[in-house]
C-alpha cells in the first residue's frame, strides 16, 4: 500500500511490531477488514485524536487499502458507512478525519462522493524516523523570537 500510493518500501519488522500494536492495546484503534467470498479485499485502520474543544474524538481513518481487482465496487464505501455507522453509534465521537496524498485524485473523489470535504488545515510533520534534509543549529531565543512574531 505504501508503495503503491506514496512509493515508500516500508521496514518489515516495523511494519509488523506496528500492527501487532494496534491488536495489543485497543486504546490505540482498531483495524476493518472488508471479505468477498471468504478472501479478504480490503482494510483499513481507526485511530484515535482526542479533541479538547469539541470535547470528543475524531477517528482518523487510515492505511486504507483495497485490493486492485476490487476497487471501485463499493468494498471502501461499505467500509466508510460501517465506521461512520459505529461513530456514530459510540457517542463521543465528533467526527472522521482522514489524509490523502494531494496527488490522489481517484481518492479523492471517492471521499468527496462519501460527502467527506477539504478541511481548512494542512498537515504539517516532523518525521523522526528519517534524516533531515539540512541540519540547522537554532538557538532557544530564536525560536521563541519568531514564534512569538
Amino acid at each position: 500500500m505504501a508503495l503503491e500510493t506514496e512509493g515508500k518500501i516500508l521496514d518489515e519488522v516495523t511494519l509488523k511490531n506496528g500492527i501487532t500494536a494496534i491488536f495489543d492495546s485497543s486504546e490505540k484503534g482498531f483495524y476493518l477488514v472488508a471479505e468477498v467470498d471468504g478472501n479478504l479485499v480490503g482494510s483499513l485502520l481507526i485511530t484515535y485524536e482526542w479533541s479538547d474543544w469539541r470535547n470528543g474524538n475524531l477517528w482518523w481513518i487510515q492505511s486504507v487499502y483495497v485490493r486492485p481487482a476490487y476497487r471501485r465496487q463499493g468494498v471502501y464505501r461499505a467500509l466508510h458507512y460501517y465506521v461512520a455507522e459505529g461513530a456514530r453509534r459510540q457517542g463521543d465521537v465528533c467526527g472522521l478525519r482522514l489524509y490523502v496524498d494531494k496527488d490522489n485524485s481517484v481518492a479523492q473523489g471517492v471521499y468527496s462522493g462519501l460527502q467527506m470535504r477539504p478541511t481548512n488545515y494542512d498537515m504539517y510533520e516532523i518525521d523522526f524516523n528519517s534524516s533531515p534534509v539540512v541540519q540547522m543549529e537554532v538557538k532557544p531565543e530564536e525560536v521563541e523570537e519568531n514564534a512569538t512574531g
